[in-house]
């Protein structure tokens, strides 16, 4: 009897392996800056938040100021800043739309977005309302 083996090529199970290892190390840099900003006595209100626009890392209060936070993991910070694209502002800014229309403010509620950058080693530098100039 003739068996018929499947292997799955290398480079497929590479590929998987390095998602992974992504996946993990951009949830571990979530938490860093979640503590971080827990740690500034900010309160934080949801973490990966899920819209019908797509997904925003961190959403946190600052005093009445809500930050909707954008984090992004790299062996260095200027590495990763450079990882946020235009194309994810927009998405960021969309999904911040649809949860502020749950406040009791709605579109008037104050709000900022921040920037988390976290290196290889774990150091965390947030750029407060990076947006700013968008």
């Amino acid at each position: 009897m003739l068996e018929l083996v499947l292997e799955r090529p290398t480079a497929v199970i590479a590929k998987q392996h390095r998602g992974q290892t992504s996946y993990h190390a951009g949830l571990a840099a979530e938490e860093t800056a979640a503590r971080h900003y827990q740690r500034a006595g900010k309160t934080l209100l949801q973490q990966r938040y899920r819209g019908r626009a797509g997904e925003i890392d961190l959403v946190v209060r600052d005093a009445d100021e809500l930050v909707f936070v954008e984090v992004k993991k790299s062996k260095t910070h200027a590495q990763a800043a450079q990882r946020l694209s235009r194309r994810q502002m927009d998405r960021i800014c969309r999904v911040a739309l649809e949860y502020v229309g749950s406040e009791p403010m709605g579109l008037l509620t104050p709000m900022r977005f921040d920037v988390a950058l976290v290196d290889q080693y774990g150091a965390i530098d947030v750029i407060e309302n990076a947006f700013g100039g968008y």
